[in-house]
């Protein structure tokens, strides 16, 4: 009995024989292989870790360039009040004229502005989408408050210039700005390694940017 032996064919012959790589081409290979990962990964998880960032500042850049909408919200109160003559006498005490204020009309922003005259001092308080402004006389004490609440809207919008909003706050523009660009970079690079995407995401990414230039140069002045 003769035993039963299966032949393989070595090269497909519809494929035809297959080049084999140099190593210098496979490392190129593996390079690009890796190049795309990160890129994917970095466009992905960088996209959901940015995400409420982006789009904070794409719905405030809608609600910024159309104030108007939010005019009404806006709303502005006068008051008036007495405080201490004697912390206005001399050497002006300002932290007992900012703690009285805060503590009376439950003003929580910074302290914008302190200014001394001989006969008035003013103190201006200003936050996203708030101000205020106290006018003092110094022989009595007695002050005018003028205090203007601008409403959610320009509150975001504020927050989106960074006006008034402190250190941290221009921190994390800085870093999302850092983020948004990173996610334009790592999806650029991806698209490159992409061929049957790449040409017609390339011509996209340049009419939009060619549009925007089109549009400002035509009406942007």
């Amino acid at each position: 009995m003769q035993a039963s032996t299966i032949t393989r064919p070595l090269i497909n012959p519809e494929e035809g024989p297959q080049p084999v790589r140099r190593p210098a081409e496979r490392r190129t290979a593996a390079w690009k292989r890796k190049v795309a990962q990160w890129s994917r990964w970095l466009h992905i998880y960088l996209s959901m870790v940015s995400f409420a960032i982006v789009f904070f500042f794409a719905v405030t850049g809608l609600t910024l360039n159309h104030q108007q909408w939010f005019a009404s919200q806006q709303k502005t109160v006068q008051y008036k009040g007495r405080m201490d003559a004697r912390w206005l006498q001399g050497d002006t005490k300002k932290l007992e004229i900012v703690e009285y204020l805060r503590g009376h009309h439950n003003i929580s922003r910074a302290v914008s502005d302190f200014r001394v005259d001989d006969g008035q001092v003013s103190v201006g308080f200003k936050g996203p989408g708030y101000e205020a402004t106290v006018f003092i006389d110094r022989p009595t004490g007695t002050y005018d408050v003028t205090e203007t609440k601008m409403g959610l809207a320009a509150t975001m919008n504020d927050l989106h210039k960074g006006r008034d909003a402190g250190k941290a706050w221009g921190w994390l523009i800085d870093a999302s700005a850092v983020f948004m660009t990173l996610v334009s970079v790592s999806g650029i690079v991806l698209i490159l390694f992409l061929q049957k995407r790449r040409f017609s995401g390339l011509m996209a990414g340049t009419a939009g940017g060619m549009l925007c230039l089109i549009i400002y140069l035509l009406w942007g002045h």
